[in-house]
């Protein structure tokens, strides 16, 4: 099958295409064809069948309305596919040809008793070509012979029909004619009198055309009334009902001045109809004939006006790309719904299915609203109002393209590369590989090469020039200018004063770099870290070392030498300083070296508070511990010691140590002691560390408000405060000599009053003549024994108890003999009493 196949595309619908081709020769096992199309312009072929079609006559469907397409066609029989059919000569997707469908919706305008002025709808086909004529035929109504009105076709839509007769009744018809002839005529209109019109309000308005038309808006126009009655139109008022309805809205409260309205609010999918009526100073005048019913529905594919800027030419433009067109449509521009024409101001460039407004000296007369109507398909339209704020941001992108700069991300700026060379650069936001530039220090332009290197990267926009030796002579001012085509950018850098200095030291600081880590070299200088253990560790890491490399540990030049030698070749050094303290403060220095040279690192660890870096973070919150003397506040941490700044604070008030409010600490924990408590030690309580850095904060709430839990808080707390104790004045050991009376006496204190009771080897004791037991006012508590003698030797104690606890006070007491030797004391160190008749101690 190497027969070539002349293929031939014809019109058929506004979608679909016919083509048709000649049968191979030998049809041998013929089995079909195989049909392809492409878009002009397009490489891309499309299939149009998926399956041997075996007629020699295809109609392809679902194509771009307007679009020209070109076709090619395969045969295929068991042997396999023919070789592929020279083209088909392209062809635009049109309807064909046909007359135009008659005109409809004949209506009177005017009548001045001589003749008549009508107006009709256009065919709903136009026959694939432009309606480029419409001839009129009248006859007298009671007559069946029509005569033609014009022998030479009229253009617009309305006639006016001379030489009538007054009174007598006329029927009218029309017909349209294209590039195929001409179309049937219409149905004839109904009979219209020839009687002068004498009314005083305007006539019809008419041609009611609908533009934008979309799923909830659309815009109504039309032409003013041909009859204005006796006085000039002044404005509308336009009607709407939906299909088959007689309920007419007004849409309009005031008259309109223009002839057109925007109706928006309507439901999707829903036909509906419109009227207009003119106004003038005599009144409302008579209704315009119904518009043919339109759907609220957006053509599929539609587009909107996009107003912007050329990024070739700098014009400001407002664009429409038509979501179908024919041979014969136009783009017909409006502003404020009225044609351009031929405005100077104005240009329309059309390609294929896309139409420019250009503007050619924009400012602010041409503000308003701009639509574009293309004839000739189902109502592709648009519009757009363009505003003020909009034209001065595209005036101002227009300026920028006719006068092109080079926009740059980042102006001329240096950096301070490894072995202290100095990079000076630019980024631009975009360069094309034509980009050209050059550098000028101090007025003087710098050339590639000489200790200067110039590069650029066309992908980052990056200019830039490396000088290899900077110096003191390199201070001044730095220039770049760039050209890319006709956009121009130039950025500048002064580098003089302390800023340049800035640059110079650290261009000097990395040549030394360089040069250092030639050899073995400290990657991390020396830093310190804390271990939970509250071990400081010096540690620094090493690189470019080998097995021959050392290293040695000073402390104020006094090396140290660690049990477990360093390992350099592991990249990284430690030395522990167990448990830190103030003795252990000063200069640390770890040097490093073999045969290529020494490197030196220092940390100082002395006088700036670095000892308090010590990690608190393992500090427990503050626990209340009962003790002899009263309450104490405790913080628990893994290592403490009297150098740490710790305050303790009651109620925002820093507390000084005192008998009754002692601070101190151990090296596990710091405490704060509060001695017999009473309701004014009540209230919040803060411990403060400040670690050289931050202040960390413990507290305790002893308002008995709630603040810590019970076990911990006010109510434990309070009961200690409020509990019965001894205050004072008993001793440990009482000797006295027989004969002599013993007054044991003592301050007890509780709230409420406690009780106070007595015992001697831990039996209850009795008043009698020889023992009398008081307690005067609920403070003051004692004991007398008259004429003691050795059966009053014992243990004697003290219990002092009320609701919240209380307290047990022991007090060993030895008689002897006149003449005897003093016993030595068996409990303590007591203070010797004086002899009394009612006193302590010995007597």
């Amino acid at each position: 099958m190497n027969d070539s196949l002349s293929v031939v595309a014809t019109r058929n619908t506004k979608t679909s295409v016919f083509v048709q081709w000649e049968a191979p020769k030998h049809l041998k096992h013929l089995m079909g064809y195989y049909i392809d199309g492409r878009v002009v312009g397009s490489k891309d072929w499309f299939a149009c069948n998926h399956k041997p079609f075996k007629h020699t006559r295809f109609v392809v469907h679902g194509l771009i309305p307007g679009e020209s397409y070109v076709f090619r066609v395969q045969a295929v029989n068991v042997f396999g596919l023919s070789e592929e059919s020279q083209e088909s000569t392209p062809i635009s997707v049109e309807p064909a040809l046909a007359t135009p469908s008659s005109p409809f919706g004949i209506t009177l305008l005017s009548c001045d008793g001589s003749s008549m002025t009508l107006a009709w709808k256009s065919p709903k086909h136009c026959g694939g070509s432009k309606v480029n004529a419409y001839y009129i035929s009248k006859r007298d109504a009671d007559t069946l012979v029509w005569n033609e009105v014009n022998l030479t076709g009229v253009k617009e839509r309305i006639c006016t029909v001379d030489n009538l007769t007054e009174g007598t009744f006329y029927e009218f018809r029309v017909q349209a004619a294209n590039m195929a002839g001409v179309g049937p005529p219409s149905s004839p209109s109904a009979p219209m009198k020839c009687v002068a019109w004498t009314a005083e309000v305007p006539g019809p308005a008419y041609d009611l055309s609908f533009s934008e038309v979309r799923s909830h808006s659309l815009v109504i126009l039309w032409k003013a009334p041909v009859y204005t009655g006796a006085s000039a139109v002044t404005g509308y008022f336009v009607d709407m009902a939906k299909k088959d309805s007689s309920e007419f809205v007004t849409l309009n409260e005031e008259a309109l001045k223009h002839r057109y309205l925007q109706v928006s609010g309507l439901e999707e999918g829903q036909f509906y109809v419109f009227r207009v009526r003119a106004v003038n100073a005599k009144g409302v005048g008579k209704a315009s004939q119904l518009s043919e019913p339109v759907c609220a529905r957006a053509l599929p594919g539609t587009k909107e006006i996009v107003a912007g800027v050329d990024e070739e030419t700098g014009d400001i433009y407002l664009s429409l790309e038509a979501c179908e067109i024919c041979e014969t449509s136009k783009f017909e521009w409006s502003k404020n719904y009225k044609p351009i024409g031929d405005c100077p101001r104005l240009a329309v460039t059309t390609k294929g299915r896309t139409s420019r407004l250009i503007f050619t000296n924009p400012d602010k007369d041409d503000l308003g609203r701009y639509s574009v109507v293309v004839t000739d398909t189902d109502g592709v339209s648009s519009s757009h109002t363009l505003t003020e704020d909009a034209l001065n941001t595209m005036l101002e992108l227009s300026h920028a393209i006719r006068n092109p700069i080079i926009p740059l991300k980042h102006g001329l700026n240096y950096e301070v590369l490894e072995k202290g060379h100095v990079r000076f650069w630019a980024q631009a936001v975009k360069l094309s590989p034509a980009v050209s530039y050059r550098f000028i220090v101090n007025d003087k332009e710098v050339t590639s090469g000489e200790g200067h290197k110039f590069s650029h990267d066309v992908a980052t926009g990056i200019v830039q020039m490396t000088v290899d030796q900077f110096t003191r002579a390199n201070e001044g001012t730095y220039t770049v200018q760039i050209h890319d085509g006709k956009a121009k950018a130039q950025s500048s850098l002064v580098l003089v004063g302390d800023v340049f200095k800035a640059a110079l030291k650290e261009a000097e600081f990395q040549r030394k770099e360089h040069i250092r880590k030639q050899g073995a070299h400290f990657s991390e200088y020396l830093y310190f870290t804390v271990t939970e253990d509250c071990t400081v560790l010096l540690t620094c890491k090493v690189a470019n070392v080998k097995k021959e490399t050392t290293l040695h540990w000073y402390k104020e030049d006094d090396e140290i030498v660690p049990e477990t030698p360093p390992n350099v070749m592991s990249g990284a050094c430690a030395l522990p300083l167990p448990l830190f303290s103030r003795k252990d403060q000063g200069v640390f220095k770890a040097v490093l070296g073999d045969d290529r040279g020494k490197d030196t690192s220092t940390i100082d660890i002395s006088g700036k508070g670095q000892i308090l870096f010590i990690r608190i973070s393992s500090a427990s919150d503050l626990v209340l511990q009962c003790t002899p003397e009263g309450i104490r506040l405790q913080c628990y941490m893994s290592y403490y010691t009297e150098e740490m700044k710790t305050v303790w604070k009651h109620k925002e008030s820093k507390i000084a140590s005192s008998e009754k409010m002692r601070i101190g600490g151990t090296a596990e924990m710091a405490w704060m002691q509060i001695c017999d408590p009473s309701d004014k030690e009540k209230g919040h309580y803060t411990m403060e560390i400040f670690d050289g850095v931050t202040t960390h904060t413990r507290t305790f709430d002893l308002s008995g408000q709630g603040g810590q839990q019970v076990s911990s808080g006010w109510p434990y707390s309070f009961s200690l405060i409020n509990r019965g104790r001894v205050v004072g004045g008993l001793p440990d050991v009482v000797t006295i000599m027989e004969e002599k009376s013993l007054s044991l006496t003592c301050t007890v204190w509780g709230e409420p009053t406690p009780e106070v009771t007595w015992f001697k080897n831990e039996q209850e004791v009795t008043c009698n003549e020889h023992t009398k037991v008081t307690f005067d006012g609920g403070k003051f508590a004692s004991l007398v024994i008259n004429k003691v003698t050795p059966d009053d030797s014992g243990k004697y104690s003290i219990n002092v108890r009320n609701k919240y606890g209380g307290e047990f006070v022991e007090i060993t007491v030895s008689v002897y003999k006149h003449g005897e030797q003093i016993p030595e004391p068996k409990l303590g160190h007591p203070k010797m009493a004086t002899a009394t008749p009612a006193g302590t101690g010995q007597v």
